[in-house]
């Protein structure tokens, strides 16, 4: 796998003292889990980098758990995995959300890795992320999709890593 330019988005605010996990990880269960995912949680692992990476199946339609929200917040890092899927998850875009949230207001840290989708399809949401949010426009309030999409677009600004299989 080649990776691309990379950086880290450095909030201005200072630095917590102690944090639960060093890394959070966001992504489509459907699209990485199994691979992708699952290796860089293996690798962060093996360096002793404690990684929160949630592995319950999370259903559709369902608020996005306390726990989550929590393991966020008591993250140093929050590492990205945009995938072709990404977007169709009301829950991942709930936790883009609240990254975006923590990096604003606890100095969170992010990493974008684009895998299997361009950084274009993400911020302007195009492709399958065009056909996630025509559903999602159906399923939610105005005012949250408008959310998701500028957390979209926010993230997707910053450079990130850009694999291809």
């Amino acid at each position: 796998m080649a990776f691309a330019s990379s950086s880290t988005s450095i909030s201005p605010q200072p630095p917590r003292s102690s944090y639960t996990y060093h890394v959070f990880l966001s992504f489509r269960g459907e699209d990485t889990r199994n691979g992708f995912t699952s290796h860089l949680y293996a690798a962060l692992n093996r360096k002793g980098i404690t990684t929160y990476k949630d592995d319950n199946n999370l259903r559709k339609g369902d608020l996005i758990s306390d726990e989550l929200l929590k393991a966020i917040e008591e993250s140093m890092f929050a590492v990205i995995v945009f995938s072709p899927h990404y977007a169709s998850s009301s829950w991942c875009l709930d936790e883009l959300c609240k990254i975006i949230e923590c990096k604003n207001k606890l100095g969170l840290r992010m990493m974008e890795v684009f895998y299997g989708v361009e950084p274009c399809d993400v911020r302007h949401q195009i492709g399958t992320f065009k056909e996630a949010f025509q559903k999602h426009e159906r399923r939610h309030d105005s005012e949250k999709v408008q959310r998701w999409r500028e957390a979209l677009q926010q993230v997707a600004a910053y450079s990130g890593w850009s694999s291809k299989n």
